[in-house]
């Protein structure tokens, strides 16, 4: 890391720093959180996972938006990019019915305004993929608000906009995975503003974190099926009687390693690229 990096934030699972004016610094952590709640036990590699899934989407699908990737440094887990005004809006596709679009739906039938047709099972595909945008929550879950509450937060033009590049994203990303033998159930996306008003794709991008994968071969509607993110941890979470506030609890061994194999069976099934060619040279994924 460059001496002069700046410190300037931290989230769940990475850290922030200043390059200069125009670069920052996205360095992916191993830290993992469930229930909003980081805990103690990191997952070997996960940051790497995400970084390099990230930079294989932001390579992929440039020519649909622009990003904010400038350079994959070789630790594999830190990313330089470009500087952005962020929407205040979390950018969510769903192109079948789990989370909380589930909940919305069996409370009101719909999702963030999208009245759906009755009788929809859990994590059954919708008629065609929705955008749900949510408020970004500094603390706690972000809230799934209707098209008029988020065009008040960035103006109608641009709603407008992120709406068709999010749907075009998610399409392209969803095809892909798909013919990959994985199902893209939802994802979440971040979008800023440049210096010339440009839409820019930034964060992180179609990653276990961000977005619901699911074994298609695993798949069938009516329940939760099996996913390539923080399940392992979950399922051993749910099983402790903990109150889901901090601190979180230790994670034994085979939940790590259980869980840090999944991440990396998702990296290698979507992107075809073995995980320690990546470990050894980072800028693989972006041919």
């Amino acid at each position: 890391m460059s001496e002069t990096a700046q410190h300037v934030g931290s989230g769940k699972v990475r850290e922030l720093y200043a390059l200069d004016d125009e670069r920052l610094l996205l360095v992916a952590s191993d830290r993992i959180s469930t229930f909003d709640v980081i805990l103690p036990t990191e997952i070997p590699d996960k940051g790497r996972v995400l970084t390099g899934l990230s930079g294989f989407w932001f390579a992929r699908t440039q020519e649909l938006v622009p990003n904010h990737l400038l350079a994959l440094r070789e630790d594999g887990r830190s990313t330089e990019c470009r500087r952005l005004q962020m929407l205040p809006i979390e950018c969510v596709v769903r192109g079948y019915l789990s989370g909380s679009g589930w909940k919305d739906y069996l409370a009101t039938g719909s999702v963030c305004g999208h009245e759906l047709p009755a009788g929809l099972q859990e994590s059954e595909q919708l008629p065609q993929p929705i955008f749900t945008p949510a408020t970004k929550a500094e603390t706690g879950h972000d809230e799934n608000i209707d098209r008029a509450a988020a065009a008040e937060l960035v103006g109608e033009e641009r709603f407008d906009e992120v709406e068709r590049i999010a749907l075009a994203l998610y399409a392209f990303v969803s095809g892909y995975a798909r013919e990959r033998g994985i199902i893209l159930a939802d994802t979440k996306l971040e979008f800023g503003i440049d210096e010339e008003g440009t839409l820019v794709l930034g964060d992180e991008a179609f990653t276990p974190d961000s977005s619901r994968f699911w074994p298609a071969e695993d798949y069938a509607p009516g329940g939760t099926p099996p996913s390539f993110d923080k399940q392992f941890v979950r399922d051993y979470c749910e099983t402790l009687g903990w109150g889901k506030t901090e601190p979180g609890p230790e994670l034994p061994d085979d939940v790590v390693t259980g869980t840090r194999a999944r991440y990396v069976e998702a990296f290698e099934q979507l992107t075809g690229i073995d995980f320690d060619a990546y470990l050894a040279d980072p800028t693989v994924v972006l041919g």
